[in-house]
C-alpha cells in the first residue's frame, strides 16, 4: 500500500502548545476567582475539544459538578483568553516545516479537536495553513475523534480512500479515530501524551523525530511498487 493522503492532529503533534493553554485556561480561572491549576495537570484534560478541556478545569476547582450554563460562561471566558495568546509561545515542532515540505508526494489535512477559528488562526500565524489541502476542527461536523467522522470526511473531500490514508497524532483519541476510519495510524512520542498512551492505544507505528514520518512513506510506496511489480510477473 501507497499512503496517497496524510492526516494531522495539530496539538501536541505539529505544534508544542502547551505554554499557552495552560496560560489561558489559568487566565479563565483567575478571572472566575478560582484557584489556578499546575499546567501538567491542565494538559492532562486537553484532547477532546474546547468545551470539555473547561468543563473539566471547572470540575478540578470546585467539588460539584459545573452546571451547563456555567461551563458555557466560562467557555467563552476561555475563548476570549486563548484568541489572545494563542501563538505568544506556540511552536512548531522540530524538522516539522522541513518534512512537510518534502512530503509533497501526499495530499495533507489537518484534523484536531481544536475548534476551526483558532485552528486557522493558529495554522495562519505560524506558516503552517499552506501545505494543507483541507482542515477540520472539533466544530467542523457533528461528531469529534475519537469519532472517525473528520477523517473519513477529509479523505472524501480528498477524493482518496481511507485505506490509502495515514492518520498522524500524539492521543489514543488519533489512534481511535484512525482505526475507526480504517486508516494506519502514527503515534508522535514527544506531543503531550507520550509512548505509553500511544502503544497502549495501538498505533501501528510510533516516532520519535518528525522526519521519521518520510521513512514511513517512503517504505510503504517502495513496498507497493514491489507488489505491483511481483503482480504483473
Amino acid at each position: 500500500m501507497s499512503y496517497r493522503c496524510l492526516l494531522f492532529d495539530l496539538d501536541g503533534t505539529l505544534v508544542d502548545s502547551r505554554a499557552d493553554l495552560a496560560n489561558s485556561v489559568n487566565l479563565m480561572l483567575t478571572e472566575l476567582g478560582r484557584k489556578t491549576l499546575p499546567d501538567c495537570r491542565v494538559l492532562g484534560f486537553v484532547g477532546e475539544g474546547a468545551r470539555l478541556l473547561v468543563e473539566r478545569a471547572l470540575t478540578a476547582t470546585q467539588d460539584f459538578v459545573p452546571q451547563s450554563s456555567e461551563i458555557d460562561s466560562a467557555l467563552k471566558v476561555f475563548q476570549r483568553h486563548y484568541s489572545e495568546h494563542l501563538l505568544d509561545q506556540t511552536r512548531v515542532y522540530p524538522e516539522v516545516l522541513e518534512t512537510l515540505s518534502r512530503l509533497d508526494c501526499c495530499s495533507k489535512a489537518i484534523v484536531t479537536n481544536k475548534p476551526y477559528d483558532f485552528t486557522i488562526a493558529l495554522l495562519e500565524g505560524i506558516g503552517l495553513l499552506p501545505h494543507f489541502d483541507v482542515v477540520l476542527g472539533g466544530d467542523s461536523l457533528p461528531e469529534r475523534k475519537p469519532s472517525p467522522m473528520m477523517l473519513l470526511e477529509a479523505a472524501r473531500r480528498l477524493g482518496v480512500t481511507p485505506s490509502t490514508c495515514l492518520m498522524v497524532g500524539d492521543t489514543k483519541f488519533d489512534v481511535a479515530a484512525g482505526k475507526a476510519a480504517g486508516m494506519k495510524t502514527c503515534g508522535y512520542i514527544p506531543g503531550f501524551r507520550g509512548r505509553t498512551e500511544l502503544a497502549e492505544a495501538g498505533a501501528d507505528f510510533l516516532i520519535e523525530r518528525f522526519s521519521e514520518l518520510e521513512v514511513l512513506v517512503e517504505c510503504a510506496r517502495s513496498q507497493f511498487l514491489v507488489s505491483s511489480a511481483s503482480g504483473r510477473e
